[in-house]
């Protein structure tokens, strides 16, 4: 074994395989320079190795899992990936499809964020607000909404926005660019994000202006006299239950004027029917002129019969609106030669006034019944002329010559 070449240095390592046992070793050695030996240290070539190959080994199984979670986490991004490009063609498709219905229908569709800006308005903005869809978008969606009218639909906005509510239909006033201001109806819709997470309001506004005045028109011939402007005998009736409970309630007076036109049936005989109505025209404006207050109302009670309803007020101040009436439709001068008394249109007024906290067992009727009294007293005593209830037995005694 000395004999080898390798060995024929002063040191070094030297790798063989064992003559005795077949086992593969490496042996290390040193020769001395002063004398003739040679230091020789041998070890199994197996445990040598061991340990390098144990490092080996953890590193490669270091460099394998690495491996595997950088392929694991490359799957998961490459499936979200996938995904959020499905997701995304799919919003796409689903925006195209969004605008292609909105664009092409007659009513407004805005979109609207949680900052309540609009993102999206549809050409139909033109039409029903005055305003191109490039001049609204981004400014804030609630802007031209009538000031009486915001609260309401603020309301209902920011409960939409918290998810009280998925939907919700209202009518507003709204600013228009050169008509003023117009009536909108508006269906709302929440929307939501793939997650559930709401992120915004879809709106479809119509403009309803002429509906609205139409419905106005509607309920004010509900309750308003055609011919005269004033209000129906309805009306008459629903106001004197109103104020008689209010009058209950307040302990305060309510009186009541009853007017008929005297002998209007010989008026409409002697200039016919258009001549009565202008008559009837000309004397319901005398009496609007003289119920100035926030809840007087005058009212075309039937025919010629007219009822002025007086709240908080006594009988002497009652009777003084009953003269002022009295005298200006004598005084306006409208021709009646069959009435001979005065040769002019006149009426005949008669008044009642009550607390009906102290009228316990009667109830608006009883009002009506007292007016009505005194109006046939005032008739009897020869017309023309103002009787109060309270002194329709004294009038009837003097009608009667007693």
């Amino acid at each position: 074994m000395f004999r080898e070449p390798d060995l024929q240095r002063p040191k070094g390592a030297y790798h063989f395989k064992s003559s005795l046992d077949g086992a593969e070793r490496v042996s290390f050695f040193n020769r001395s320079s002063r004398f003739p030996l040679l230091l020789l240290a041998t070890v199994d070539k197996d445990e040598l190795l061991a340990p390098w190959r144990a490092a080996a080994i953890s590193r490669m199984l270091y460099v394998l899992a690495l491996v595997m979670l950088i392929a694991v986490i490359g799957g998961v991004l490459v499936r979200q990936l996938q995904r959020g490009q499905r997701m995304a063609v799919a919003l796409a498709e689903k925006e195209a499809h969004f605008r292609l219905l909105a664009e092409g229908s007659s009513d407004m569709v805005t979109r609207i964020g949680l900052d309540e800006r609009l993102r999206y308005v549809s050409p139909s903005s033109v039409r029903i607000v005055g305003w191109r869809p490039d001049q609204l978008i981004g400014t804030p969606a609630l802007a031209g909404i009538n000031p009486e009218d915001l609260p309401e639909v603020q309301a209902i906005v920011d409960a939409m926005k918290r998810g009280e509510k998925e939907e919700a239909r209202l009518t507003y006033r709204n600013s228009h660019r050169q008509n003023g201001e117009i009536w909108l109806e508006s269906t709302m819709q929440v929307t939501r994000k793939d997650n559930g997470r709401i992120d915004g309001v879809v709106a479809i506004s119509r403009d309803v202006t002429e509906h609205k005045k139409l419905e106005t028109r509607l309920e004010t011939l509900a309750i308003e006299d055609s011919l005269t402007g004033l209000a129906n005998r309805r009306r008459f009736d629903e106001r004197l239950k109103e104020e008689w409970a209010r009058a209950y309630r307040d302990r305060s007076s309510l009186a009541l004027l009853m007017i008929d036109v005297d002998h209007f049936k010989a008026y409409n005989d002697e200039y016919g029917h258009p001549a009565g109505d202008a008559c009837l025209r000309r004397i319901a404006k005398i009496i609007a002129a003289e119920t100035q207050r926030a809840g007087d109302l005058a009212a075309r009670y039937g025919g010629e019969e007219f009822a002025v309803l007086l709240p908080n007020i006594d009988a002497a101040s009652c009777a003084g609106v009953g003269e002022r009436i009295r005298s200006a439709i004598h005084e306006a001068g409208l021709v009646h030669r069959t009435n001979l008394a005065a040769g002019c249109v006149t009426a005949s007024i008669g008044g009642a006034t009550c607390r009906p906290v102290l009228e316990r067992t009667a109830g608006v009727a009883s009002l009506v019944e007292a007016a009505d009294r005194a109006l046939y007293a005032a008739k009897d005593a020869g017309r023309d002329r103002l009787v109060m209830s309270g002194e329709v037995a004294s009038v009837m005694l003097k009608a009667s010559g007693q």
